[in-house]
């Protein structure tokens, strides 16, 4: 098994390539992918560095909220139900929250840039 570099040392390699290597020399068409490429790296950075943890917190909510384990596919499944069904509504201490949280972990990681993350 391989320990170095890692799966993120890697892709922020690759990235710091593309954005002071490649793109400086780059034009129209090919630069707008190189930096579309760089872009998507960088969410990959991103979700390596703070997904689990985001990931974590958002299965212990879902767990308060729910009254059950679960993966957090499944837990999110069974919110989705419980909303279409009423039986959980924007009412229900801990909802709002969690939605509020989730989205900005999301966000944080797909567009940390985004003015209304602020």
């Amino acid at each position: 098994m391989m320990d170095q570099p890692s799966m993120l040392e890697l892709v922020a390699a690759v990235r710091a390539f593309i954005e002071e290597r490649a793109m400086p020399e780059l034009k129209g068409h090919t630069a707008f992918h190189a930096r579309v490429a760089a872009n998507a790296l960088g969410i990959v950075v991103r979700e390596l560095e703070q997904g689990p943890k985001a990931q974590g917190e958002e299965i212990q909510r879902l767990t308060a909220l729910l009254g059950r384990d679960g993966t957090l596919d499944e837990l999110n499944r069974e919110l989705c139900r419980r909303i279409r069904s009423g039986d959980i509504t924007l009412e229900t201490p801990g909802l709002a929250d969690h939605l509020e949280r989730t989205t900005r972990d999301k966000v944080a990681i797909d567009q940390p840039k985004y003015s209304g993350l602020k």
